[in-house]
């Protein structure tokens, strides 16, 4: 039986799928991959973003918002740009959140530019796609904040414990994207899915270019190669691989509609 399934985060626009991005959505395609939502990360992959999406109508999906990572200085400016061109186009918010594993110097920006991010998702009743890096009790600080205002979203690239995973899951409307680090020979995620987290809570991502799952990790990752994680994610959950398209895709449309 063929399956169809969805790349809930993939970097389509980035400059490392300029010389083959037809390609690279091609082999999704014939994957089984039958849409992919993109985030911006600033303002320059705001147009981007868009781009890609145009060129790929009923497959690319946009997201808007600023990385916590392009967090500077300027980050308040950026955003009021940024909020002028938010539209019904945009499925999500996103990326965004909060990442303090290389520094954080801007750590009080990244809190107000993540905070008012999350009232855009209030007030243009979108979903949100989170970016957390060892910052989840200040996220969560933040997302208490709007308790039942809030519509849904993705915690993106979850790597953590089983506590940290019921935590995240206390939020209504809100699944775990799981990608290639599931797939790691040394990564704990089997377990804590297994143990901790229903079916029915999570999504699958790529976050491709980056990220690749085993068999092909090293090499630059694409959306095609969601297949190997919803394959490992079957086999965590003891369920056939067509039980776990159906319920993630099933997530998806719970949290962003029939986008």
């Amino acid at each position: 039986m063929a399956m169809n399934f969805i790349d809930t985060h993939a970097h389509l626009d980035g400059t490392e799928f300029d010389a083959d991005r037809h390609d690279v959505v091609m082999r999704a395609r014939a994957a089984g991959v039958d849409r992919v939502f993109i985030p911006a990360i600033d303002l320059a992959s705001v147009k981007s973003v868009i781009s890609v999406c145009d060129a790929y109508p009923d497959f690319a999906f946009p997201m808007i918002g600023l990385h916590p990572e392009e967090v500077k200085s300027d980050y308040r400016e950026v955003l009021a740009r940024m909020r002028q061109m938010i539209s019904p186009r945009f499925i999500a918010v996103g990326e965004v959140g909060l990442d303090y594993y290389w520094s954080r110097e801007f750590e009080n920006e990244q809190i107000e530019a993540f905070d008012e991010q999350v009232r855009w998702a209030v007030e243009y009743r979108k979903p949100l796609m989170i970016h957390c890096r060892k910052a989840q009790h200040e996220m969560v600080s933040v997302l208490k904040r709007y308790g039942k205002d809030l519509c849904g979203g993705v915690f993106h690239c979850f790597t953590g414990n089983e506590k940290e995973a019921e935590e995240l899951l206390r939020f209504e409307g809100f699944a775990l994207g799981i990608g290639g680090v599931v797939t790691f020979k040394k990564s704990h995620l089997p377990e804590v899915l297994s143990n901790a987290v229903p079916l029915n809570r999570i999504v699958l991502e790529t976050d491709s270019p980056y990220m690749a799952p085993v068999p092909v990790r090293g090499r630059r990752n694409e959306s095609s190669f969601v297949k190997y994680v919803l394959e490992k994610v079957a086999a965590s959950y003891g369920v056939p691989p067509e039980t776990v398209a159906e319920a993630t895709n099933d997530c998806v449309r719970s949290i962003f509609g029939d986008c």
